[in-house]
């Protein structure tokens, strides 16, 4: 395993979304405050959403007065991360492990007041036979599993026990625990499954996928509001709903939930366009002006001109969630402990915590010598990351347009362009015929393939070229029997091979199909890509019947596919997106044929 430190352009990406569904309604930790907004829509207002019961009651007032009531309803949270409100208490009990998850007692629900908490442990903790995980489970509750029935009765088909999984799932709001890290939120969610129990972002793009097809509409419109509630609140998504993540985001995807819930004819993306500006403002701070070489946050000016973005977070301590973790890699390395911090906190921000991809040494990682005391993140200008602010840019262009607002449609088209420029400089490869990540420090590409590749084919970035180019090299080196492979090493961290992860099949195979009307190898390689990873997931399914977080794709004949491994943490079920993508899959008229 790799070792934590060092000893020594075509259509909408939602293709499957053309059923119809019923009009429903339902719906830096804070430092340095939310971006500035775009110029066109400065002024723009809240968003707006309504305070939903669990899936499935009676009529909601969908009125935008309602709305807002609702979203002003919520209250005002303790935004202080665990180790802000706990300070000493924090430190020790991650240090002496109390749980030996250290993301549990993040997650405890303090049984009375934060400070009069840490005021008692200051009283306590000197006294002759003080226990430390005493005092600690006398004053806090822990979490409970996201999913406690998660395995199916023999013989339930798939869909219906994806089906059945929402409502395990599905959290409310009010059922919330008093001061505790959760953030507040007006409506009902869906969480990911095990020990995940509140709701995060670009994960919940890929649960949202099988909400429609599940006949949860109404849940799906109340993601999407509270995703842009989170906006409104924060200036940006956070990592997820925790006040230890609102220091960084995950891959933006709120365009592409807008987008879901503008194809389910429920309401439209346009009433999401303030939030959408919004989100890609804080993507986006500093790049105005912004020279060749020059950084600020989450952008990096290029030669021509040109900007790209590269993953960050605000904080550069060890993640609470992960506290143990990040102290041992810091601990034993030369570099300064603040820099490892930040790259660690950074491709937490990715959404692939961790992988080969964010190593400086990939030969050490190939042969699983590597350590994330090498990770440089914030080095990485990453081609997903890229091609969702290329969606972002094009999706605001569209409802600008369609608002009458053709300055800002004009602005923003400028944009894509020249974003879809520099992701043709910067990080298409004509020798490899695939697009790579760009080590924008030493000024060169990223050597090895990941799944990543495939992004710029589902946000419509991609050239019908690059697009034919790409499917070779993919069938060629990232597609195996299970599905597509996550990348060509072999590290021991759970986004690298042989693991397979339910958002890159769905990127990859859907990718591929908005280019197979125009190319046949395309279209192969999509419905491929889909066949696979569905034969996985049943396969796993049958055997143990649950459904996972990330699988071990089989790899050649005869090698079957299994539930995922490595990684800070051991194997999940629920698991959301991987409900999500699958039952998007199942039963899709747009795949017949």
């Amino acid at each position: 395993m790799l070792r934590r430190a060092c000893h020594g352009r075509p259509s909408s990406p939602c293709r499957h979304a053309r059923m119809s569904a019923q009009p429903s309604s339902l719906d830096s930790p804070p430092q340095p405050g939310p971006a500035p907004l775009p110029h066109a829509l400065r002024t723009a207002g809240a968003a707006d959403g309504t305070k939903p019961p669990i899936e499935g009651a009676g009529p909601i007032d969908a009125s935008p007065s309602a709305r807002e009531a609702a979203a002003r309803s919520v209250p005002q949270p303790d935004t202080r991360s665990p180790a802000d409100r706990y300070q000493e208490l924090f430190v020790e009990v991650q240090r002496q492990r109390v749980f030996e998850d250290s993301k549990t007692f993040v997650d405890c629900a303090p049984l009375m007041p934060p400070e009069e908490i840490l005021g008692a442990y200051r009283a306590e903790q000197g006294r002759p036979g003080f226990d430390l995980a005493a005092f600690v489970h006398r004053h806090f509750a822990p979490p409970r599993s996201a999913c406690e029935r998660a395995t199916a009765p023999p013989g339930l088909p798939l869909a219906a026990h994806i089906d059945a999984l929402w409502d395990e799932l599905a959290r409310h709001p009010a059922h919330h625990p008093h001061r505790g890290s959760l953030l507040e939120l007006p409506h009902a969610y869906v969480v990911p499954g095990g020990r995940f129990v509140e709701m995060y972002y670009w994960d919940s793009y890929f649960t949202m996928l099988g909400l429609v097809p599940s006949d949860r509409p109404r849940l799906l419109h109340a993601m999407t509001d509270n995703f842009a509630y989170l906006i409104d609140t924060y200036g940006h998504v956070p990592n997820g709903t925790r006040t230890y993540y609102l220091s960084r985001s995950q891959p933006p995807v709120f365009a592409l939930m807008a987008d879901l819930c503008e194809s389910t004819r429920g309401q439209g993306a346009l009433r999401y366009l303030p939030q959408m500006l919004r989100e890609y403002a804080f993507w986006m701070d500093g790049a105005d002006g912004l020279a060749d070489g020059g950084v600020h946050r989450r952008v990096v000016g290029l030669p021509g001109g040109h900007v790209l973005n590269r993953y960050w977070d605000d904080r550069d301590t060890p993640r609470e969630e992960s506290w143990r973790e990040d102290m041992e890699t810091a601990a034993a390395c030369t570099r300064p402990a603040s820099e490892v911090f930040r790259n660690l906190r950074a491709a937490a921000e990715s959404g692939w915590d961790f992988s080969s991809r964010w190593l400086d040494d990939l030969n050490a990682a190939a042969t699983r010598t590597a350590c994330l005391a090498g990770i440089c993140t914030t080095r990485i200008l990453p081609v997903d990351l890229n091609a969702l602010l290329h969606a972002s840019e094009t999706m605001i262009a569209r409802l600008s347009r369609e608002s009458g607002d053709t300055a800002t449609a004009g602005e923003f088209d400028g944009r894509a362009a020249r974003r879809a420029e520099a992701i043709t400089r910067f990080l298409w490869n004509d020798e490899a015929g695939a697009f790579l990540d760009y080590d924008w420090g030493n000024r060169v590409p990223r050597p090895a393939l990941n799944g990543a590749t495939v992004a710029p084919l589902f946000t419509g970035t991609a050239t019908l070229a690059q697009a034919r180019a790409l499917a070779a090299t993919v069938r060629r080196r990232l597609l195996v029997r299970g599905g597509l492979a996550t990348t060509e090493i072999a590290s021991g961290e759970q986004w690298d091979r042989p693991n397979g992860w339910a958002p890159l099949q769905w990127m990859g195979a859907e990718g591929f199909a908005r280019y197979g009307d125009q190319d046949e190898i395309c279209r192969r390689l999509a419905q491929d890509i889909r066949e696979r990873w569905l034969a996985t997931v049943r396969h796993v399914y049958d055997q143990e019947g649950r459904l996972v977080e990330k699988y071990a794709l089989g790899e050649g004949d005869g090698e079957a596919s299994a539930g995922g491994d490595g990684g800070e943490y051991p194997l999940q079920d629920g698991f959301g997106w991987t409900n999500g993508v699958v039952r998007g899959w199942l039963d899709d008229p747009a795949w017949k044929g």
